[in-house]
Formats: C-alpha cells, sequence, structure tokens
C-alpha cells in the first residue's frame, strides 16, 4: 500500500476520478486523497450533457455524482478550477498552474481529454461549441433561446448524433457533417449507420456523408456560415463540433512517460514509473476483446478502471478484464454495445433489419466479440455472456430472434 505521508494526487475529477476516491476509502486508505480538477464543479456525470442536460430536463445539482458534502465526510480534498501543469518523478510531486506544489506517494492521472478543435478557417468566430463540459452546454444553451435556430453539427460520432436528435427535438434546424461515407463509423458496421441514416433523416435532419468543412464565415464575430468541402456554403447560427476528443496526458509526456494516443498502462493501471497510474479516457490499455491496446471513453470502463487501480495501490492487484459496453439515446432510440467489433470477420443481424428492436452480432473466428442492440435490451442483457465468454456459435441459431441468447451460452 502507498505510504500514507504523501497520500495520492489524483488528476482529474471526474467519473474515474471519483470512483478511484471512493474505491480507495471503501478499501480502507486511511492517507491523504486529493482531486485536482480544472473545471468549478465536484465529479459529475458527463453522459447526460448531449441528453437530459442539452434538454433542459435535468438541472446541474442532479448531475452530481455525490453531493458536495460527502468527498469532505470521506475527507478527499477537492482542488477545483486546478490543474497539474507539470510532473516530477524524481521528486514524486504535481506542480499545478498556480504553481503550487503537491508531493505524492503515488499519482493516478485521470485527467480525461479536451475536445478536438477544427482547424479550418474561421474558428475563432463565436457561437461555435463543443460538447465536454457544463460550461460548454451552458454556453450551447445560451444561443438556442431563439427558436428555429440553424444549427450545423459537425461529427457524426455519438456527440453528434445525441446533439442532433436533442436539437432538432426541440424544433431547431439541424445538418450533421459526416467526413466518411457512413455514421458511427469508427465503431460500427452496417446496418448500423444506415439505420441511424434514415432515422435521423426521418426526423427532419439533414446529414451530409462524405462531407468535409473547408472553412466558417462571419460578421461582426458571430459564425454565420460554414464552408462545405463542396464549395457549398450553409447557412449557420451556431456549428457545434463534435470530432472526437485529445487526452489530456503532456505533463507525463513531458515527465518522459510513453504517450502515443493517451497514457500507456499495463492490464494493473500502472505506468512505467511504478507510482503513476492512469485510468478513464486518457488510459491506452490492453484488453483482452482487443487485438491491440485501446482507449475507451465510458462511463464502464473508468468505473472498471478506476476499481483495479485502487485495488493495485491497496496491494490486491487483479488485472483489468471489464467487458466494455456502451449506450446511446436518439429519440425514443436505445442503442447499447457490448464488447467491441474491432477485427470482426462476420456479422448477424437478429430481427428486421432497421425496425427495431433488432440487433447486429459480430464475429470473429466464428466466435462472438460484439453486439449493437437497437431497442432490443433483452439481447444486450443476454449476449453480455457470450462477448465474455468469447463464445462459438451455431450462426443459423444466432440468426433466429426467436432464440434467446442466452440459451446459447454453454451451461
Amino acid at each position: 500500500m502507498a505510504e500514507a505521508a504523501d497520500g495520492i494526487i489524483i488528476a482529474g475529477a471526474g467519473q474515474a476520478a471519483a470512483q478511484l476516491a471512493q474505491s480507495l476509502r471503501a478499501g480502507g486508505y486511511a492517507g491523504p486523497v486529493t482531486m485536482v480538477g480544472d473545471e468549478a464543479f465536484p465529479p459529475y456525470e458527463r453522459p447526460p450533457l448531449s441528453k437530459d442536460y442539452l434538454s433542459g430536463k435535468r438541472q446541474v445539482e442532479r448531475l452530481f455524482l455525490r453531493p458536495p458534502a460527502f468527498w469532505a465526510e470521506k475527507q478527499v480534498e477537492l482542488r477545483l478550477g486546478r490543474r497539474v501543469a507539470g510532473v516530477d518523478r524524481l521528486a514524486r510531486r504535481v506542480v499545478l498552474d498556480d504553481s503550487t506544489a503537491l508531493p505524492y506517494a503515488k499519482l493516478v492521472w485521470a485527467a480525461g481529454g479536451r475536445p478536438r478543435r477544427l482547424s479550418c478557417p474561421g474558428t475563432d468566430l463565436a457561437g461555435i461549441h463543443h460538447i465536454r463540459s457544463i460550461a460548454d452546454i451552458d454556453g450551447l444553451k445560451a444561443g438556442l433561446v431563439l427558436p428555429e435556430r440553424r444549427v450545423v453539427i459537425v461529427g457524426g460520432g455519438y456527440i453528434g448524433l445525441e446533439s442532433a436528435a436533442v436539437l432538432r427535438s426541440g424544433g431547431h434546424h439541424v445538418t450533421v457533417l459526416e467526413t466518411q461515407d457512413r455514421l458511427l463509423a469508427r465503431v460500427t458496421a452496417s446496418p448500423v449507420p444506415q439505420f441511424l441514416l434514415n432515422l435521423h433523416r426521418g426526423h427532419g435532419v439533414d446529414v451530409r456523408l462524405s462531407t468535409g468543412v473547408e472553412g466558417l464565415t462571419g460578421g461582426d464575430g458571430q459564425v454565420a456560415g460554414v464552408r462545405l468541402s463542396t464549395g457549398e456554403l450553409l447557412p449557420a447560427d451556431l456549428v457545434v463540433v463534435g470530432i472526437g476528443i485529445i487526452p489530456n496526458v503532456e505533463p507525463l509526456a513531458a515527465a518522459g512517460l510513453a504517450c502515443p494516443d493517451g497514457v500507456q498502462v499495463d492490464e494493473y493501471c500502472r505506468t512505467s514509473d511504478p507510482d503513476i497510474l492512469a485510468i478513464g479516457d486518457c488510459a491506452l490499455h490492453p484488453s483482452r476483446f482487443a487485438p491491440v491496446p485501446v482507449r475507451l471513453e465510458s462511463v464502464q470502463n473508468a468505473i472498471d478502471q478506476a476499481k483495479c487501480a485502487a485495488g493495485t495501490i491497496l496491494g490486491q492487484a487483479e488485472p483489468y478484464t471489464a467487458m466494455p459496453w456502451f449506450w446511446s439515446d436518439q429519440y425514443a432510440v436505445k442503442m447499447q454495445t457490448a464488447g467491441l467489433s474491432i477485427g470482426h470477420d462476420t456479422q448477424i443481424v437478429r430481427g428486421a433489419v432497421g425496425v427495431p428492436p433488432f440487433s447486429v452480432v459480430y464475429l470473429r473466428d466464428g466466435r462472438v466479440i460484439a453486439l449493437d442492440c437497437l431497442s432490443c435490451p433483452r439481447d444486450f442483457m443476454q449476449g453480455r455472456a457470450l462477448v465474455t465468454g468469447a463464445v462459438a456459435v451455431n450462426p443459423i441459431r444466432l440468426a433466429d430472434p426467436t432464440v434467446e441468447l442466452k440459451a446459447l451460452v454453454p451451461a
């Protein structure tokens, strides 16, 4: 167990950081625990930002993972509005952006990431928004006070599509631009992208595939249009950019740790420095569910890696083996994913293509590696065991939606 004298510094104050602090206290760690977060708020949920918080169905206090008093009761110090700017590995201390130096016995990097920005002309105009923080959504909502705003969303991933559904449901005119030839190109395969395309177009969203952005135009410092790679100029009152995140790992890279796409960790969430661990959105880790190391942006990954890191610190190390899973709400459709479809060679559809409920099961070498379930919670709940066990299945029975997936799990 880490020495209590200098305690544990957690760089970040999000879902992973919150779970780590709770797991350390639950595991009996009595030393100092300090969370350093660059926002003004205590740890809160991010998934509702592009859904219930953007739509106004949830107020800011209901985003908090715990009431603010909880952290004081657990003797977890919150240093909010600050970030770790430097790491001195030899002295085992971090330096904050206000030059405060804090010693550590163990440093856990849970700093997440920041929104990737457009690199085209016009990005300095007002009215360009990202979706990563409470402040981001507050700024976006302030621009939506007038009805029927013209919103252009750059990026056809989860964030872009969830935002499109909320904004269109709110009566705004929405256009989604995606550079790839399909939606959710990085995480799923046909027929799911086509179903989502039809879903959004059916709700009146103008979705443009294989379309890039050449620049943003405006007047008086305010964005007024988006110049497409086709040469067309789209009028826009607001632009929402959802093209992924950049992991916040620069201080670790400067300190000499390997950070190819996130900070590299082993199956126990340890970096190459025995006193520094990393978890959550910024951790590049090995996974038995993927042929290469992965960096996962999900609540499940944040929570389970935090528990793993706590065990490592407490001297109860167990490898991180949790199955990845994700979800997305778009209009009345809930999409749930189990596993990672990376490297699949076969896909089997259960149900009528494009008519929920239906599921797509991904296989590699005849074994189940992932599922996409569209408003089909039964398949999601039962199919996770097939993914966890990499079960070899009879494709005919698998394709029959009347056959419950639990019947395909070996006894």
